[in-house]
């Protein structure tokens, strides 16, 4: 499979697309919105950074209790119902008088059942796809996440600005609800990957299983350290700069888009693994001229520059399952998104507690600085391949 037009001919990646696409509009445009609101009524750059990434931080305790469920429920099912929940999260979000609290309450429990959602969504894509296929579909997601970024934050600071932060939440779980609807009627029943029943047990075993193995370990701390330090530079952008941070978010989301296509349609097998870790740099370098408070301008051609570095994560999940057996798929995949997310979330924390002692600009230096250490720790053992001996300790 070489091009976007094959992938589309193949049944169901459409539907599955669509579904990833109209969720991804619905997550970004209720981001910004719930970050701006909460930073209006608490002035706090901690809690509107949490506010946008905080779910993020709760997935580690998905990941550890629900995570066997990726492999073991029908996907169709697991999909819609996840879609409903959101919906009906960010419509309660959206009531007036809300108090703060209750705010984070419902993110934190929308967070939790969110460490589903990778694993059952890429692993239906791994099941969808040829092995040899993963990479072009899952770059094809990656551009989608980018494109669907551009346009929702463009769109969300519209939303908030034009009907308040409360209509743009209300948007949100529109969209959440028509991506639920297209799961359920575009999608194929298909039964479970993996038998038996979901158990916080089945789920420990398989975590230790997928961890067993030292070249795993190394892929998984490089696709969730590096990149979730750098989301957390991101998170600083409503404090940074208040009124343009829908630019600088879409920016962000622009350089994401050039790199997935890059790395997804053009390099060769063999030049990816030599791109792994100067791709995982690349995301952070540029930050660190935000130790100068830099221009508008410079700030955007420096956050474009930076995301492209995003493509990193592709290549290292084409790594990721040259490592692990079909029927684990879907758990390792979820594994990789809920250990990302809850990186971003911790990161995102830790962004706003330095920028509240120091400031934004200061905090993003800091994060950027941090994820330059981590990628040259990990290099070493991303430049030595032992997939056999890997397999083998999964299996054991």
């Amino acid at each position: 499979m070489r091009t976007y037009r094959e992938l589309f001919r193949t049944p169901e990646f459409t539907p599955l697309f669509l579904t990833s696409a109209v969720q991804g509009a619905g997550y970004t445009v209720s981001g910004l919105a719930l970050g701006t609101l909460v930073y209006s009524a608490t002035g706090s750059p901690l809690l509107s950074a949490l506010a946008m990434f905080g779910p993020a931080l709760v997935q580690v305790i998905g990941a550890a209790t629900l995570l066997s469920a990726a492999d073991r429920l029908p996907p169709r099912a697991a999909l819609t119902g996840l879609a409903l929940v959101f919906g009906m999260v960010t419509a309660a979000q959206a009531v007036p008088g809300l108090a703060v609290w209750a705010v984070f309450a419902l993110l934190l429990g929308q967070g939790l059942i969110a460490s589903l959602g990778g694993g059952v969504r890429y692993g239906l894509l791994n099941e969808i796809l040829t092995r040899e296929g993963y990479l072009l579909g899952r770059s094809m997601f990656n551009m989608s996440d980018g494109a669907v970024q551009i346009c929702g934050y463009a769109l969300g600071g519209v939303l908030v600005a034009v009907l308040s932060p409360r209509g743009a939440l209300l948007t949100g779980a529109a969209l959440y609800l028509t991506a639920a609807a297209v799961a359920r009627f575009g999608l194929s029943r298909r039964p479970p990957r993996a038998a038996g029943r979901p158990s916080i047990t089945d789920t420990w075993r398989d975590n230790a299983r997928l961890w067993s193995a030292r070249p795993r370990r190394y892929v998984y701390l490089a696709m969730w350290v590096p990149n979730g330090l750098i989301v957390g530079c991101e998170s600083l952008f409503v404090p940074y700069a208040p009124e343009q941070a829908g630019l600088l978010f879409a920016c962000a989301a622009l350089g994401m888009l050039a790199g997935d296509v890059v790395a997804g349609r053009f390099v060769p097998p063999r030049l990816r693994e030599r791109l792994r870790v100067p791709l995982c740099l690349l995301l952070a370098l540029p930050y660190l001229i935000f130790i100068l408070r830099p221009a508008l301008p410079v700030a955007v051609a420096a956050i474009v520059l930076a995301s492209a570095g995003y493509a990193a994560s592709l290549l290292l999940q084409e790594r990721l399952m040259a490592l692990t057996p079909e029927e684990l798929s879907g758990h390792a995949l979820g594994l990789h998104s809920s250990g990302m997310v809850t990186m971003q979330g911790v990161s995102a924390a830790l962004a706003g507690a330095v920028a509240q002692l120091t400031s934004p600009a200061t905090a993003i230096t800091v994060l950027a600085a941090a994820s330059v250490t981590v990628t040259l720790t990990l290099a070493p053992g991303l430049r030595h391949p032992r997939d056999a001996a890997a397999r083998e300790s999964v299996h054991a």
